[in-house]
């Protein structure tokens, strides 16, 4: 069993490598124990799940999917584990969208610019303070849930609560504004 774990482990190091490429630095130094951190949680993962293996592929394959969903959610949680909620919540324009387009018309960023000042306006205006903090920190800023919650102190079940009565609100309003959100997000693309 010992030799089958050491050979499991070598092949997740190998393909956590080629899994990481766009989101760490694979080939410095610092890789090593981060991806051995990442690969002994995930050893505990596939081995705590075993009996879920259903053969649909390789083994190692099944392995490899554990081992890169547990990096990736570890390097989210690290990126938003040292930072204050006031600092998250302090930006003046919390967006942090990147146009898509290689180079947008001076007419499209007069409208993304317009559309961000409008959705910012309907957020202040119709959100609760909460409501509020949780629209930044996780749409619009990318923090993972469990992290979010964890800052504003609350639990995940209430978290999503909070989340979905403000996109409901926002919604509404949006609505009321004779805007739909699908021409919004048609805006950035």
């Amino acid at each position: 069993m010992e030799t089958a774990l050491e050979d499991l482990r070598t092949i997740l190091m190998r393909g956590l490598r080629y899994g990481l490429i766009s989101q760490v630095n694979t080939s410095g130094p610092e890789f090593e124990p981060l991806a051995d951190d990442f690969i002994q949680e995930a050893l505990l993962k596939i081995l705590a799940n075993l009996d879920t293996f259903r053969g649909n592929s390789k083994f190692t394959t099944w392995a490899h999917k554990i081992t890169v969903r547990v990096a990736l959610t570890e390097l989210r949680r690290k990126r938003w584990q040292d930072r204050s909620l006031d600092d998250m919540l302090s930006d003046e324009s919390p967006f942090s969208f990147s146009a898509p387009d290689d180079a947008p018309t001076p007419d499209m960023l007069a409208e993304r610019s317009d559309l961000m000042r409008h959705l910012m306006q309907v957020i202040d205006e119709e959100l609760t303070e909460k409501q509020r903090q949780a629209m930044v920190l996780v749409p619009i800023n990318g923090m993972p849930v469990a992290e979010a919650a964890a800052h504003l102190g609350m639990n995940r079940n209430a978290f999503y609560k909070l989340l979905h009565d403000a996109r409901l609100r926002l919604k509404k309003r949006l609505e009321k504004d004779g805007m739909d959100a699908a021409d919004i997000l048609a805006s950035f693309r």
